[in-house]
């Protein structure tokens, strides 16, 4: 393979993410044939991928120009070069019928160039697909390289995960988000309140930052406990007022799909080619990322929430009320994940909450 002395560019956009970084540039002169990125959404696995990807294979076909390198990266960035294959999951998880279509495009010759790279995607969810993809993931022709991506390592990845070279994305520091947010001409403020309600998630924080509501919203959040009477009527009033915010987050959020959609058709009309079921796979990716963000608007709020207990507790407040309402705000994140039914969650919760003065 060619070097080339600008080849840490591409991972000029993995904020926070020093170490990952660091590896993956020393893995380039001798890459292996498997690699497992694991870290949550938003962390920046997906991103370095890309990179890595486009440095992979763009090094393969340097001529000594800087030509073939810098396509390949910018192709690569928009998930487009032709010896790029990214795998969403068709469903809630990946099938085995996916998974059979994956193996049977692994044996076959690159479509460009001699290396192909392959991006499997929300690979915690394999479940079933697991023990088709084994063989190929461990196995795979000298042409092909995987790159598995997955919040976590679940039973079900265990196995494969032993066959790939393990690379760890942590959430990003809220400083690095709120620095990275300010760089791009985010007010301090504003940055500081994405970046702490992003959950170490730098897309959410870039999201959260678009919208001009974010700093409202997290105040309403934070003031509700000092609404609270203890009657229903009050609680269910509230419920209305707080999941009214979730929907305004999605806003920015559906606008970028939007130009993605747009960008989609372009490029297709441009390169004259057509990738089959591109579109709906992108829509379904659009419709999880929706759900997603809405979640974690929530847990976001519930997190505002019971700061402002934690602020009464440090002003010389009752422990107890702290206490109450920290187990009580748990219990919903937790009853989220099985029971997505939030208003009656978020209704259950206000109608039981302290006041954060209550002694």
């Amino acid at each position: 393979m060619a070097s080339d002395s600008t080849i840490d560019d591409s991972f000029g956009a993995l904020v926070g993410q020093e170490r990952a970084a660091d590896f993956l540039r020393s893995a380039l002169d001798r890459p292996v044939h498997a690699y497992l990125f694991v870290g949550r959404p938003g962390a920046g696995s997906r991103a370095a991928a890309r990179a890595f990807a486009g440095e992979l294979l763009g090094r393969r076909a340097e001529d000594g120009t800087g030509g073939p390198l810098e396509r390949a990266r910018r192709l690569a960035s928009r998930e487009a070069h032709p010896s790029l294959f990214v795998f969403e999951r068709e469903g809630a998880s990946i099938s085995v019928d996916q998974a059979r279509s994956i193996v049977g495009r692994a044996g076959l010759a690159p479509p460009e160039g001699d290396l192909q790279v392959f991006v499997l995607t929300d690979f915690h969810l394999v479940a079933q697909a697991g023990p088709t993809l084994l063989k190929a993931i461990e196995e795979p022709p000298a042409s092909t390289v995987f790159i598995v991506l997955a919040d976590e390592i679940t039973p079900d990845l265990v196995t494969i995960a032993s066959r790939c070279t393990i690379v760890e994305f942590p959430p990003v520091p809220p400083e690095a988000i709120a620095a990275q947010l300010e760089a791009e001409g985010v007010p301090t403020e504003v940055a500081e309140v994405a970046a702490r309600a992003a959950g170490g998630d730098l897309d959410r924080a870039r999201l959260l930052a678009s919208d001009p509501q974010v700093v409202a919203r997290r105040q309403l959040w934070f003031g509700a406990p000092d609404r609270l009477d203890g009657t229903g009527h009050t609680a269910m009033s509230l419920a209305d007022e707080l999941l009214a915010t979730l929907d305004e987050v999605a806003e920015p959020l559906q606008a970028r799909h939007a130009d993605e959609l747009e960008e989609l058709d372009a490029a297709e009309q441009t390169l004259g080619e057509r990738r089959p079921g591109e579109r709906k796979r992108m829509q379904e990716r659009h419709q999880r990322e929706e759900r997603r963000v809405r979640t974690d608007e929530l847990r976001a709020g519930l997190a505002a929430l019971t700061d402002r207990y934690r602020e009464g507790l440090a002003a010389g407040g009752d422990a107890a009320a702290f206490t109450a309402a920290a187990g009580l705000v748990q219990g919903v994140c937790d009853a989220l994940v099985f029971n997505p039914r939030e208003r009656l969650q978020v209704e259950s919760l206000l109608l039981h909450l302290p006041r954060p003065d209550s002694r």
